[in-house]
C-alpha cells in the first residue's frame, strides 16, 4: 500500500511538472505579414532541461531565446524554469542581446546552483530592416537556409551561469525574403543511427536547405521527420531536443 501511494504521488508530481513546463513554452506560432516563428519541443523524459520562447517587443521587433541547461529530468526542468523567468525579466528592459546574456550570467551566479548552468541564445529580429541580431552562450550555431545555400551564423560563447564577468559577442545578419533560420539545442545534432553515426552538421544542412520553400511549421515537420528516419533502428535520443525556426515571408 505504501509503495502504491508513493508511486501515485510520484506520477502526480511528474504530471504537475509537465504542466508547469508547458506553461513556460509558447502556446503556438507567432505569425505576421513579414515573418513567422514556430518551435518543436521534444523532451528526453516527460520533462526536460530545454526551453524556448518568442514574443513581440514594444518597438515591433521579435525576440526569441532557446536554451539547454545541463542535466535531464525534473531537476533540469526546475533550473530551466529559473533561467526562463530571469530571461523574461531581462528582455523587457530593452537590453541588447549581448547585454541580456551578460546580465543573465551575473544573476545566475548570485545564488549559484552547484553543477548547473545553461547554454543560451537570445536573438532579436527587426522586420523593417530584416536585421537579425543575436548573442550565443554555448548553443550550436544557428543555421541559415538562403537561396545560395545553408550557412552557420555567428560564433559560440561560454554558457550562462558558469564563470563570473563573462561577456558575449553580438552577431548580425540581414535576411532576405524566403530565408529560414534554425535555432536548435544540441540534442538534434547528437541523434545517432544504428551504426553509431551522429546526425552531423552536413546532414542537418542538407535537410535544412530543402526547407527554404516551406513554412515554419512545415520546415520543422520535415526536419524532425528526417531526424527520425535517420535514427530508425539506431539509438533512441539521449537528450532533449528543441528547435525554433524564423521564416521570412516572400
Amino acid at each position: 500500500m505504501i509503495d502504491h501511494i508513493s508511486g501515485s504521488y510520484s506520477d502526480f508530481e511528474d504530471d504537475e511538472a509537465r504542466q508547469i513546463q508547458q506553461s513556460l513554452l509558447p502556446t503556438g506560432p507567432l505569425t505576421t505579414n513579414s515573418f513567422e516563428i514556430a518551435y518543436r519541443f521534444w523532451p528526453f523524459t516527460g520533462v526536460g532541461g530545454d526551453f524556448a520562447d518568442f514574443f513581440t517587443l514594444p518597438n515591433g521587433s521579435a525576440g526569441l531565446y532557446v536554451g539547454d541547461v545541463v542535466g535531464k529530468g525534473l531537476s533540469a526542468a526546475m533550473y530551466a524554469a529559473l533561467v526562463t523567468g530571469m530571461l523574461r525579466g531581462i528582455h523587457e528592459t530593452g537590453e541588447s542581446t549581448a547585454s541580456a546574456l551578460a546580465i543573465l550570467n551575473k544573476r545566475l551566479l548570485v545564488r549559484p546552483v552547484t553543477g548547473r548552468y545553461s547554454a543560451t541564445l537570445y536573438a532579436v529580429f527587426d522586420p523593417d530592416s530584416r536585421q537579425l541580431t543575436f548573442s550565443n552562450a554555448g548553443l550550436p550555431y544557428p543555421a541559415l537556409a538562403s537561396e545560395s545555400g545553408c550557412f552557420m551564423l555567428g560564433e559560440g560563447g561560454l554558457p550562462s551561469g558558469l564563470f563570473p564577468d563573462t561577456s558575449y559577442e553580438q552577431h548580425s545578419a540581414t535576411l532576405s525574403p524566403g530565408d529560414a533560420v534554425l535555432f536548435a539545442t544540441d540534442g538534434l545534432h547528437e541523434i545517432r543511427d544504428r551504426h553509431d553515426n551522429d546526425f552531423s552538421w552536413e546532414r542537418l544542412g542538407q535537410i535544412w536547405h530543402q526547407c527554404r520553400n516551406k513554412s515554419a511549421e512545415e520546415s520543422l515537420d520535415y526536419l524532425f521527420q528526417g531526424a527520425v528516419e535517420f535514427s530508425q533502428g539506431g539509438h533512441a535520443p539521449h537528450d532533449d531536443i528543441t528547435a525554433v525556426v524564423l521564416k521570412i515571408h516572400d
